[in-house]
């Protein structure tokens, strides 16, 4: 008997963990649209980016490992199931970006302003691409919401908040945080 429990429990936690949730607060939020939605690229093992990195060869690249590309059709599901009308999907041009987009959304457009700048060869573009991602933000205007595919460093130097692998992170216009949903 203590093991059928145990059994049931155990899968019972698996479920959970394979579901994306969010309090109504953050639903509410996301299907009133006009909001700005961060999402960090999902699960790509690793960190920063290999010393053959090539933009346009994702063999030089980081990429998904099976449960990113697993969490990014879980971030995908959790807009489509909750009915959140996107207006945009724009990525990042690495791989991992692209791809979370890819799996998650299927339709998007790559941004370079949320390319990565963890790296040293690019860290002096931080500036720029910021001061870029600012201006798109001021210049959209949408009833929908606008997804962001991009990497830690842009969502930590824009939000000045800190996100796990496939986090998406709702702010409003002027950067003023509504919530985050967990997707792990």
């Amino acid at each position: 008997m203590r093991f059928k429990f145990l059994t049931i429990l155990f899968i019972g936690l698996l479920n959970f963990t394979n579901n994306v949730f969010a309090d109504d607060k953050i639903l509410t939020s996301l299907q009133e649209g006009n909001k700005i939605i961060f999402i960090r690229h999902a699960i790509a093992p690793g960190n920063g980016d290999p010393e053959n990195f090539n933009i346009k060869d994702c063999s030089t690249q980081r990429n998904l490992s099976e449960n990113g590309i697993k969490q990014s059709k879980k971030i995908g599901l959790f807009f489509k199931n909750n009915k959140i009308k996107i207006d945009k999907v724009l990525s990042s041009e690495w791989c991992r970006c692209k791809d979370t987009a890819k799996y998650a959304f299927k339709n998007f457009e790559t941004f370079d302003a949320l390319n990565s700048f963890y790296d040293e060869r690019f860290a002096k573009n931080e500036t720029k691409q910021i001061n870029d991602l600012k201006k798109y933000i001021k210049n959209w205007n949408s009833d929908k919401n606008l997804v962001f595919v991009t990497h830690y460093v842009v969502i930590s130097s824009i939000l000045n908040i800190g996100t796990s692998s496939g986090e998406i992170i709702i702010s409003d216009k002027n950067f003023n945080i509504i919530g985050s949903v967990n997707t792990m």
